[in-house]
């Protein structure tokens, strides 16, 4: 079964601050871009303070708005026409943005209705726990290998199964300044 989405969400913050280090926006500018200061935004940043209803509204149309930008085309052919299976989603929002034909015939959806929304809510526990320490990782700043490998156990799901297997999550820059996760699957022992 499915996790509950509103459960497993990234804080506004973290995801504030995701947006600026990969676009490489300075602080102050985004403050201002916003209408607030370095500090107030720093502490949102940080989980410190929230943003009032007005300020988060205003967040939240920033990140709606550029987690909707398209994926380079060329990155796009290369996944729809891989022969194994494999998606990209970006890794802000875990966002559909492309598909191979073996990835598409195990899930039982039409896929074209799922590019630009979030898998969040078929994640496993241990998918949602990877991407809550991609930070701790240097996921975003370009350390560590790039790629990130775990277990995972299935979710049951009956449109997009997760079955138990080992996945692999390698880092791949996007033109508009996000990271996507190419995601592969690997048989567990």
């Amino acid at each position: 079964m499915p996790l509950d989405p509103s459960n497993e969400i990234i804080p506004l913050g973290r995801r504030l601050r995701r947006f600026r280090v990969l676009r490489q926006i300075k602080q102050q500018t985004l403050a201002a871009d916003l209408g607030v200061s370095q500090g107030l935004l720093s502490r949102w940043e940080s989980g410190v303070h929230e943003p009032s209803a007005e300020a988060r509204s205003r967040i939240e149309r920033l990140l709606d708005r550029h987690e909707s930008v398209g994926i380079d085309s060329t990155l796009r052919r290369l996944v729809e026409h891989a022969s194994f299976p494999v998606h990209l989603v970006c890794d802000d929002a875990l966002a559909l943005l492309a598909v191979s034909p073996a990835r598409e015939a195990e899930w039982r959806i039409d896929v074209a209705s799922f590019y630009g929304v979030s898998l969040r809510r078929f994640a496993t526990r241990e998918i949602i726990e990877t991407e809550r320490r991609l930070q701790e990782l240097g996921w975003f700043e370009g350390r560590g290998s790039g790629r990130v490998r775990f277990v995972t156990s299935g979710n049951d799901d009956p449109d997009i199964p997760i079955l138990p297997s080992i996945v692999v999550w390698e880092r791949i820059a996007i033109a508009d300044g996000r990271t996507g996760l190419l995601v592969t699957n690997e048989a567990l022992p």
